[in-house]
């Protein structure tokens, strides 16, 4: 018999979650966290990343450098990467544990208190993985705002502005907190009829 339309649902929230978290990998690599233009030279666009700093010319050419000194960062950068690193590694494990729980494998479908478990640890593995993806792009973020409006700054000196990958980051953010929560509920849901069914049956005798 094909899967449920329990099954489906936590297919479809798996689905959601994975999308998320290869949305995360890819905010942790690309070098567009930040923007930059100069008055001075518009030929130039200026990208910063967690890893490196790129320069894009007009002609299309791209120059990136890597930051020298992972201390040297500001304290935003440095924790962003640290909590995206560790962000991608907790949603490849939940994943893993999400994939093993569902009603679709057939593996192991005798046991479905332990199929359950895994389920519900890898619905709690994706929010958390969404929680720390959220946290450090919008720091990010929080300070970009503040530096651009800081009135100490002199009108002359270029302003850092948000970059695509923020974006990118908050909608994976969401995307595996939103998984994470769809598998949770779904493992709930699969408890609440598992203890039903026995009741079912006695009354049914």
């Amino acid at each position: 018999m094909g899967c449920s339309c329990s099954a489906a649902a936590q297919l479809g929230a798996l689905l959601l979650a994975l999308l998320g978290w290869v949305s995360s990998c890819v905010t942790t690599v690309v070098p567009l966290w930040k923007n930059l233009n100069l008055d001075l030279n518009e030929l130039e666009i200026w990208n910063m990343g967690l890893w490196q700093v790129c320069i894009i010319q007009e002609e299309g050419a791209m120059e990136c450098k890597a930051h020298e000194s992972f201390l040297a960062l500001p304290p935003e950068l440095r924790a962003a990467r640290l909590l995206m690193c560790l962000s991608n590694g907790l949603g490849f494990l939940a994943a893993v544990l999400s994939a093993l729980g569902l009603d679709c494998w057939r593996p192991c479908e005798e046991r479905g208190a332990r199929k359950r478990r895994l389920l519900l640890c890898g619905g709690a593995a994706f929010g958390a993985a969404g929680v720390l993806t959220l946290v450090p792009v919008s720091w990010v973020a929080y300070n970009t705002v503040l530096e651009f409006w800081d009135e100490t700054i002199p009108d002359i000196v270029p302003r850092w502005e948000f970059g695509e990958a923020t974006f990118l980051g908050w909608f994976a953010g969401f995307f595996l907190a939103a998984g994470g929560s769809l598998l949770l509920c779904s493992g709930c849901l699969r408890r609440t009829e598992t203890a039903s069914a026995p009741a079912a049956a006695a009354a049914a005798r």
